[in-house]
C-alpha cells in the first residue's frame, strides 16, 4: 500500500492537467450556451471521456508507475500501453478541440485565427499540420516510436535522461497516440478522413508489429536488452524475468486496445460491402493486391 501512497510527482504533470481541464472546461461552457437543449446532455457526457482521458495520461505520467517503471521493465511497458493507447483514446473520443479553442479570447481569435489559415507567413504550420494527420503518415509515426523507443540504445538513453525521458519519449509517445487514433475515431469537428480499409490495415500492421516486439523480446532472446535494469537496487526480479514479464503485457494488453478497434473496423467495412467478405478484404488488400492473390490461387488449383 505504501508503494501506491509514495513517490507521486505533481509537477509539471498535474499543473498542466489542472489548467487544460479549466481551459476546456471555460471554453465547454461558452459552447454549450449556443447548443441545444436536448444536445447538452450528450454534450457534456462525451465530454467526460476527454478528462478521463486526462486522468490517464497523469496517472501515466505523475504516479508512482513513472517511479517504478525506472526500476522495473514490465511496468514501463505498462506506462506506455497507457501513453500511446489508453490515453489517446479517451481524448480522442472526448473531442476537446473546440472547446479548447473556443476558450481562447475573442479578440485573439479574430485576429490569429484569420493569420494562421491565410497568411503566407503560417504556411508551414498548415503544411505541418496536414503532414501529421495524413492516415500514413499518423500510422507510420506511431510504429516508428513504438518500435524506436524499445530500441537498446534509445531506450537506455531515456532511462538515464529525465528531460529525454520525459518530454521526447513519454510525451511524445501521447502527441503520437492522438495523431494516430484521430485517423480511427471520429473527434468533432475533426472527420475521420480514412478510408474503413485504410484504418484495418493501419491497426492490422500496428498489431503486428506489437506481436513482433514481443516475441522478439521473449522467444528469440535469452539476455536482457536494457543495461539500465542490470543493476537495479532493491530489484528481486532478473532483468531477463523482467523482460519477459514486460513482452507477456506488451502483447496481451495492447491487444485491449487495438483487436477490438480492429473487429469493429472491419464490421463496418463488411456491413458497407453487404455483407460481402471478399469485397472487404480486398478493400483492405488494395484491389492490385488481392487480384494478385486470386490469380494465385488459380493457378494452384
Amino acid at each position: 500500500m505504501s508503494d501506491l501512497l509514495h513517490h507521486w510527482s505533481y509537477e509539471p504533470f498535474l499543473l498542466c492537467a489542472l489548467v487544460l481541464g479549466a481551459w476546456h472546461e471555460l471554453g465547454l461552457r461558452r459552447l454549450l450556451r449556443r447548443t441545444r437543449r436536448d444536445r447538452v446532455t450528450r454534450r457534456r457526457a462525451r465530454t467526460l471521456w476527454f478528462y478521463a482521458g486526462i486522468v490517464v495520461a497523469f496517472i501515466a505520467l505523475g504516479s508512482p508507475i513513472d517511479y517504478w517503471g525506472y526500476r522495473y521493465f514490465y511496468v514501463h511497458t505498462v506506462q506506455h500501453l497507457l501513453l500511446m493507447f489508453a490515453a489517446p483514446t479517451l481524448i480522442v473520443a472526448g473531442a476537446p478541440w473546440q472547446p479548447l479553442l473556443l476558450a481562447v479570447p475573442l479578440r485573439v481569435r479574430r485576429s490569429a485565427l484569420p493569420a494562421i489559415v491565410h497568411d503566407r507567413w503560417a504556411r508551414p504550420v498548415r503544411r505541418t499540420g496536414r503532414l501529421l494527420l495524413r492516415p500514413l503518415v499518423a500510422v507510420a509515426t506511431f510504429n516508428i516510436a513504438m518500435v524506436g523507443w524499445q530500441i537498446p540504445g534509445p531506450f537506455d538513453f531515456a532511462e538515464t535522461d529525465r528531460f529525454a525521458h520525459v518530454w521526447l519519449m513519454n510525451v511524445g509517445m501521447l502527441i503520437i497516440g492522438v495523431l494516430f487514433w484521430l485517423q480511427i475515431i471520429a473527434s468533432a469537428p475533426l472527420r475521420v478522413r480514412t478510408s474503413l480499409a485504410a484504418q484495418a490495415a493501419g491497426l492490422l500492421v500496428t498489431n503486428v508489429v506489437m506481436w513482433a516486439m514481443a516475441i522478439s523480446m521473449s522467444l528469440f532472446s535469452d539476455h536482457t536488452w536494457y543495461s539500465v535494469y542490470n543493476h537495479v537496487p532493491g530489484v528481486g526480479m532478473s532483468a531477463f524475468a523482467d523482460q519477459l514479464l514486460g513482452a507477456g503485457i506488451l502483447w496481451v494488453c495492447g491487444d485491449f486496445w487495438a483487436v477490438p478497434a480492429l473487429i469493429v473496423v472491419v464490421r463496418r467495412l463488411i456491413a458497407r460491402e453487404d455483407g460481402e467478405v471478399d469485397s472487404a478484404i480486398e478493400r483492405m488488400l488494395g484491389q492490385g493486391a488481392a487480384g494478385r492473390l486470386r490469380s494465385r490461387a488459380s493457378g494452384w488449383t
